[in-house]
C-alpha cells in the first residue's frame, strides 16, 4: 500500500465515522420525535 493510498483510507475511515454518527442521532432525533408524537413522554 502507498503512502497516498494509507492517507486516503485514514481519511475515508474518518469521514465514514463521522456519517455513522450523524446517521445514529438521526436516529435518536426521529424515535424521539415518534414518542413525542404518540404521547408516551
Amino acid at each position: 500500500m502507498k503512502a497516498d493510498d494509507a492517507k486516503r483510507l485514514k481519511e475515508l475511515e474518518a469521514e465514514n465515522a463521522r456519517l455513522k454518527k450523524l446517521v445514529a442521532n438521526q436516529a435518536l432525533d426521529i424515535d424521539m420525535l415518534k414518542d413525542l408524537s404518540s404521547g408516551n413522554f
